[in-house]
C-alpha cells in the first residue's frame, strides 16, 4: 500500500550522465528560442564585423531595452561594457560581443545560488506571487525536483481562495505521489499551518507551501499574506525557511516592480522565474539581477522554468543561460 509520507532513499550523488545534460541544454536553448530570436538576432547583425563607435553602443543600448533588459540594467551594461572595452582595448565588433557574454555573465552570475536545504526538518518553502505567474505549475514541478533529490515532500493547499487551484495540486501531488494538505474553506493560514504540524509529526523533509495569487497594490491581501508568514513560524519557529517569488517572464519590467513589493512586505529569499519558453523578452533576468543587488543580500534566482514538462524546472545556471542566449549555435 502507498504511504504518501514515506520518505524517499536518498540516491547516491553522481555527476549527469551526459545525454542528460545535452538534453537540458538543448531544452534551455529551445526555451529561449523566442528571446534569442528578439535579442540574438538583432545582437548578431550588430557584432557582424567593424569598428567599435557610439553609434554601435546606441544601437546596442536600443536593442537591450526592447529586450526588457530595463533602463537602469541597460545602464549598468553599457557603463561596464564600455570600461571593459577601454582596459582591454578592443577594437572591433566580434571583440565587443564576447566582451558583453562577459559583462552579462559577470551581472547574473551572484543570482546563481541554488536552494540548499539545510539541517532543520521540515525546511518549509513559501510560495508567492501575483495571479496566473505560474506558481502551482512551479510547486508540482518543484515537489518532482526535491524527490530526484532524495528528499520527501508534502504540499500545502495555501490558496483557499481558488478551488481550482487546489484540484491543480491534488493533480500534482497524485503524480508525484506527494500528499496534499488541502480544504475547501477557512483561513489559509491554518490549512499551512495544519500542513507543517503534519509534516513534524510525520518527519517529512519539506514543506511547500501554496499561497494564494495577489497584485502588490491589493494591500489587504498583502497583509493577509504577512500573517501566514508569522503562523508558519508559529508552527515552526524560524519558519518558513525559504519565501520564493514566482515571477513570469511574461510580464516585462513589471516582474521588477513585483519584486520591489513582494521583498518590502516579506522579505523574499529566492525567485523562481517562469514561462521563459513564451516570452520573446527574457532580458528581463538582467534587470532584476540590477534590481536584486541595490538589496541588502542579493536576491538569488533558484531556478528558470523553460517549457511545459515536469522537468523543465531546474536550478538557475548563469553560464548556461548566456551561453543559450547568445551563443551562435544556440537554436
Amino acid at each position: 500500500m502507498f504511504n504518501p509520507f514515506a520518505k524517499k532513499p536518498a540516491e547516491p550523488v553522481t555527476s549527469p550522465a551526459p545525454t542528460e545534460a545535452t538534453g537540458w541544454t538543448q531544452r534551455l536553448k529551445q526555451g529561449l528560442a523566442k528571446t534569442r530570436a528578439q535579442l540574438g538576432g538583432q545582437l548578431s547583425a550588430l557584432f557582424s564585423g567593424g569598428k567599435i563607435d557610439e553609434q554601435i553602443y546606441e544601437e546596442l543600448e536600443t536593442i537591450l531595452l526592447t529586450s526588457d533588459v530595463g533602463i537602469q540594467a541597460t545602464t549598468h551594461l553599457l557603463k561596464q561594457l564600455r570600461a571593459r572595452v577601454t582596459r582591454q582595448a578592443l577594437k572591433d565588433t566580434h571583440a565587443l560581443k564576447l566582451a558583453l557574454k562577459d559583462t552579462l555573465l559577470e551581472l547574473l552570475q551572484p543570482l546563481a545560488q541554488p536552494m540548499t536545504l539545510d539541517a532543520q526538518r521540515p525546511y518549509v518553502v513559501m510560495m508567492v506571487g501575483v495571479n496566473g505567474a505560474g506558481k502551482t505549475t512551479t510547486i508540482g514541478k518543484l515537489a518532482k525536483y526535491l524527490q530526484g533529490q532524495g528528499h520527501s515532500v508534502l504540499i500545502a493547499a495555501g490558496d483557499t481562495f481558488r478551488a481550482a487551484a487546489r484540484e491543480q495540486l491534488q493533480v500534482w501531488g497524485d503524480r508525484n505521489q506527494v500528499h496534499v494538505v488541502a480544504s475547501e474553506s477557512g483561513d489559509p493560514a491554518a490549512v499551512i499551518f495544519d500542513a507543517v504540524n503534519s509534516a513534524i509529526a510525520k518527519k517529512i523533509d519539506v514543506v511547500i507551501a501554496d499561497t494564494a495569487g495577489r497584485l502588490p497594490t491589493q494591500l489587504h491581501l498583502m497583509d493577509e499574506i504577512k500573517k501566514v508568514q508569522r503562523v508558519i513560524d508559529k508552527a515552526l519557529p524560524g519558519a518558513p525557511h525559504e519565501i520564493l517569488l514566482v515571477l513570469d517572464a511574461n510580464t516585462g519590467q513589471n516582474a521588477v516592480m513585483q519584486l520591489q513589493a513582494f521583498h518590502t512586505a516579506l522579505g523574499i529569499t529566492g525567485l523562481v522565474l517562469s514561462k521563459l519558453d513564451g516570452t520573446a523578452k527574457g532580458g528581463v533576468i538582467a534587470g532584476i539581477a540590477h534590481l536584486s543587488q541595490q538589496t541588502t543580500q542579493p536576491i538569488p534566482v533558484r531556478f528558470i522554468g523553460v517549457g511545459e514538462q515536469i522537468d523543465d524546472l531546474r536550478p538557475f545556471d548563469a553560464q548556461a543561460f548566456v551561453d543559450a542566449l547568445l551563443d551562435d549555435d544556440a537554436s
